[in-house]
């Protein structure tokens, strides 16, 4: 990859971070700066805390979908928050600072970037030091000048990443301002609502510019600095009014990213890994890092209410609501992960999910969001897994009859979507047995078979040439070849019309032929049906691959690329996928993770793990509520033995839980969460 001369240093400074990690603690092993240069990932470096609505980081100009391109120097100001690599137009970008007087060709000093779990901090081309970090809801941002008496700000109250419907600013006191922004939701769909109030740790005169923006000048600044607090609320504005000024600045700035640490360090200490090279462990907490940044606790500060998805407010007694969700995506890998690692919040997280059954729920946002959010397809199988994995879910039985409804209008116009509500009814019939409904569990189970065979013999059968046309027939976002697996839960059906034989056969030649698409989700589970079809030893060689080594990718997110990309799909770089590979909200992070840690949940919904040998040579999951329940995973006979630069593992023979055999290469989630100890045997 050819790097422009300007980001030299800042690439030399990342090395330098990567190879001070090896001997630092978890924290130091998370590279904020993979996959955020070009179209390569689409993530950012913003300071956050887990599950936190706030991410201040600087906008690109020209700007990726989240805002931020680590190739980008020139700046557009400095937002407050974002999505991790959704795609489309991005959504969020709000509440824009930039410290000049004419706010025009800012530049990004690269050499001076540096970021870390819940800090930001940079050099401005004008001599400004910019340095953030974030608490669950407030910006906190720090803008040093190298002329005190020449400080301003340029607020922009009309930024935003995608359709701006109505904004507002106005000085409400010396020292705070309080606004709104009316903005649209990825890719234009629905809108959230952001209220805030900005305060500063010096008086400000407020006036506005040509081109409506805010002017803060302050007057009265004794310190070389300017330090601003951007306080949102949860889409209810007359919690701003309740606010305690003295609050807000209790604590101060390098306490605020202690605490931050603090946070991240609890969540990926849940996970220690030993072994592997140190850019896999690199690009593991990394990725680790990623799957914890939504969805947003948006419960109001009171703890007892939120705005739902009907534009009226609700109660949350004795828990938290979350919202912004990216779930066709996510559903798949992150949210399983969340539930197997985070306990301590899943059952808030999946009663929130419910109760959008309840107060409104579409397939994308709908027009009462309180935060930026994408889509909620296949929510039934989220809450499906989560439940058999343990979950408490309270009000599982009163969002039900909006799961009914939600299925009934499923659309069923090409193949894709065929094979996904096929799925969807599956989950809703599996659910429906796990609350007692017998004789809705066999229509509901029923009709999704009869979807299943509607479908897949007529259009994913008989291998042709056409199997390999990204978009064929209608499909949304990939090839028959990658859709033809898209609904694992019925792989008998396809056993049963195919042959178990030809059916292995066809998986193997599938990878063989590089038709396989790490760049896109829809086959993202494929690696791991070996085992369903009696070859779980397959899986290993497969997964390790396509998690650490240089592949030929084929197709991109919506097309066939002119020419195949060849190169690895994760790496610890700002060019840290393949190209047009998204992130998507931790999607891909969090397959990372899985591919890691020898464990995938190939059908969402059965609450069951494929087993595989890990990347590394041992891992160690603390898990439960006080995460003192551990189990151990490591290897026995693995080689280390190179060839041509490409490590030789051999087959693995067998893997045993707490000693027993495990002859399928699967284990319950439940019986995992219990603790012990497997070994992969080779």
């Amino acid at each position: 990859m050819k790097i422009p001369s300007f980001l030299t240093l800042a690439y030399a400074a990342l090395l330098c971070t990567t190879v001070n990690a090896q001997q630092g603690s978890v924290l130091d092993k998370v590279n904020l700066y993979m996959g955020t240069a070009d179209d390569y990932g689409q993530m950012t470096p913003g300071a956050t805390v887990p599950y936190g609505q706030i991410q201040v980081c600087p906008d690109s100009k020209p700007r990726q979908h989240p805002g931020y391109d680590f190739e980008q120097p020139t700046i557009s100001g400095f937002s407050i928050n974002r999505l991790s690599g959704v795609g489309g137009s991005g959504c969020g970008g709000n509440v824009s600072l930039m410290p000049d007087a004419t706010g025009q060709d800012i530049r990004l000093l690269k050499h001076t970037e540096q970021a870390s779990p819940g800090y930001y901090s940079v050099q401005l081309s004008n001599g400004v030091w910019f340095t953030a970090t974030a608490d669950r809801r407030m910006a906190v941002e720090r803008f040093s000048f190298p002329d005190p008496s020449k400080a301003v700000l340029l607020l922009n109250p009309r930024s935003a990443f995608d359709k701006i419907f109505g904004a507002s600013f106005e000085q409400k006191s010396p020292s705070m301002g309080q606004g709104f922004a009316d903005c649209a939701n990825t890719c234009g769909r629905g809108h959230y609502l952001l209220h805030y109030r900005l305060y500063t740790s010096s008086p400000f005169v407020l006036d506005t510019i040509a081109d409506g923006r805010k002017r803060l000048t302050f007057p009265e600044l004794s310190a070389k600095y300017v330090e601003v607090r951007v306080v949102v609320s949860t889409g209810l504005a007359e919690e701003l009014d309740k606010m305690n000024e003295q609050a807000v600045w209790r604590t101060d700035f390098h306490s605020l990213i202690e605490r931050a640490e603090r946070q991240w360090q609890r969540l990926l200490s849940t996970v220690e890994v030993e072994g592997g090279t140190a850019d896999q462990q690199t690009i593991f907490y990394t990725s680790l890092y990623r799957t914890f940044h939504s969805p947003f606790q948006v419960t109001d500060r009171t703890m007892t209410r939120y705005l739902g998805t009907d534009n009226q407010v609700h109660e949350a007694k004795d828990w938290t609501y979350y919202s912004s969700w990216s779930l066709w995506d996510t559903y798949r890998t992150k949210f399983p992960l969340i539930t197997l690692l985070d306990e301590s919040h899943s059952s808030d997280i999946m009663q929130s999910l419910a109760q959008l059954y309840i107060t409104g729920k579409k397939d994308w946002s709908t027009n009462y969001e309180c935060v930026p959010t994408v889509r909620t397809e296949h929510a039934i199988a989220t809450l499906l897994d989560a439940y058999r994995q343990g979950i408490s879910i309270p009000s599982l039985l009163d969002a039900y009859p909006g799961m009914v409804a939600e299925v009934k209008r499923l659309s069923l116009k090409s193949p894709d979507q065929c094979l996904e509500a096929s799925g969807d009814f599956w989950s809703l019939g599996q659910l429906a047995e796990e609350l007692g409904m017998k004789e809705d569990a066999d229509k509901w189970t029923r009709r999704g078979e009869e979807i299943f065979d509607s479908i897949w013999p007529k259009e994913f059968k008989d291998i042709d040439e056409t199997y390999t046309k990204m978009k064929g027939n209608g499909l949304y976002q990939g090839t028959r070849w990658q859709y033809r697996w898209g609904a694992p839960m019925y792989l008998s059906r396809m056993i049963r019309l195919v042959g178990k034989e030809k059916l292995a056969a066809q998986l193997q030649q599938f990878f063989r032929e590089e038709l396989y698409n790490q760049g896109n989700e829809p086959d993202i589970h494929v690696p791991f049906l070996f085992g369903r079809l009696g070859m779980p030893q397959e899986t290993s060689g497969i997964v390790r691959t396509l998690a650490t080594e240089s592949i030929t990718h084929r197709y991109g997110g919506n097309d066939a690329y002119p020419t195949p990309f060849v190169g690895c799909a994760f790496v610890n770089q700002p060019r840290g996928y393949c190209f047009e590979m998204d992130e998507d909200d931790g999607a891909m992070s969090a397959w990372y993770v899985f591919a890691s840690i020898g464990m995938y949940p190939l059908i969402v919904g059965e609450a069951v793990f494929e087993l595989f040998p890990p990347l590394f040579d041992k891992v160690t999951l603390h898990l439960g509520n006080d995460g003192k329940t551990t189990v151990t995973i490591r290897t026995e006979g693995q080689s280390h033995k190179m060839v041509n630069g490409k490590r030789v593992n051999g087959k693995c023979k067998s893997v045993t839980w707490n000693g027993k055999p495990l002859p399928n290469f699967q284990i319950p989630v439940k019986e995992l969460k219990k603790g012990g100890t497997m070994v992969f045997n080779f």
